[in-house]
């Protein structure tokens, strides 16, 4: 099956660089970027070139070792304090998604259990570590796609809100993992795409990525979700997530709540994918997840030749929380999580 993403996120052959697809080009272009410096990083994670929690994590893990190698402190404590101030710079680009914060704590762990070897080889273990973060994603993502096939069957339809592919994760991706996996193996699923305004990740990638694998892809605005539902055209809906709280409270592009609530309100079966190092069981509730919030001229102007509104005041959350009892399921590469999830996902972490 043709479908990209296995090197979405990567580590360059002479280890001084993290690769990535640039996702703002796409789907008009196919532009590699290497990424050297802290200010490269930071920026592409902010300008989301890198997107989707895993992708972040991924990009950070690289990032960190890359980054590591170009510490010059002698000592281990002025090393691992540089290392920190990065990490902390690094963090801040993104403050939603809990995998680019978990891979840089597992970065620095690893510095710190290691604090007695030579600096050089303190480095050789946080590449060792960054290249399993990655590894594991891969395994996830497959695993995950495996647990979502026995959720649907040949034929049906299924609406997506964002990007959970290949390009936000690695290989098969944790949303839509499953229509890629299930195409390999013969099924044949009509997948109904919401753009996901403001950014448009849903027409700009998730219906790249469909199509380009052959699945047969239909894109819609966000605000056709529910006379597709009504229609009978959806028999489930399948989104990522960048953090679920310990109640099962889920944050995701802003929009998915309110597919989570048409989903309800037709029966339909509304299903969340993440690997489980999306799992926060120190925050509580969805009350607790930071939202991030963007620029603006993301809604007035982004994608338009000249601005489509007025100079007026805008609100653009990147993220919205969708509610636990709105969720049916959050699969996770350990299984299916059911209600009441706060005693189900303590087994998922």
């Amino acid at each position: 099956m043709n479908y990209i993403g296995s090197d979405s996120v990567r580590l360059s052959e002479d280890g001084r660089s993290v690769i990535i697809i640039d996702q703002t080009l796409l789907p008009g272009k196919t532009e590699y970027r290497a990424l050297s410096s802290a200010e490269d990083i930071f920026e592409a994670i902010k300008k989301l070139r890198v997107r989707g929690a895993p992708a972040i994590g991924i990009c950070a893990g690289y990032g960190m070792y890359v980054l590591s190698t170009q510490i010059k402190s002698a000592s281990f404590d002025e090393f691992f304090g540089d290392l920190s101030k990065t990490g902390e710079y690094l963090c801040s680009s993104r403050p939603t998604a809990v995998n680019l914060s978990a891979a840089v704590k597992r970065m620095l762990e690893a510095a710190e259990k290691n604090k007695d070897l030579p600096i050089s080889k303190i480095q050789d273990v946080l590449k060792e570590t960054a290249e399993r973060i990655h590894t594991e994603d891969i395994e996830m993502c497959l695993a995950i796609s495996e647990y979502g096939l026995s959720l649907v069957k040949d034929g049906d339809g299924i609406l997506t809100h964002c990007n959970a592919g290949p390009l936000a994760t690695s290989r098969y991706g944790t949303g839509l993992g499953t229509l890629f996996l299930g195409k390999e193996r013969g099924y044949d699923f009509h997948v109904y795409v919401d753009e996901t305004r403001p950014l448009l990740q849903g027409a700009r990638l998730t219906a790249y990525e469909l199509d380009k694998a052959g699945i047969d892809v239909t894109l819609i605005c966000d605000n056709m979700a529910s006379a597709a539902m009504k229609n009978g055209y959806i028999q489930a809906v399948f989104v990522g997530c960048d953090r679920v709280a310990a109640n099962g409270d889920t944050a995701n592009k802003i929009g998915t709540s309110g597919a989570a609530v048409l989903a309800k309100h037709y029966g339909i079966p509304f299903y969340v994918f993440c690997p489980s190092t999306t799992i926060d069981l120190s925050c509580k509730s969805g009350a607790d997840i930071p939202i991030e919030l963007r620029d603006g001229e993301e809604i007035r102007t982004m994608f338009f030749s000249e601005p489509v509104a007025p100079e007026v005041k805008c609100w653009n959350p990147s993220f919205d929380v969708t509610e636990s009892g709105l969720i049916s399921a959050i699969i996770t590469e350990k299984g299916i999580c059911r209600p009441p999830y706060e005693k189900s996902l303590a087994g998922h972490r």
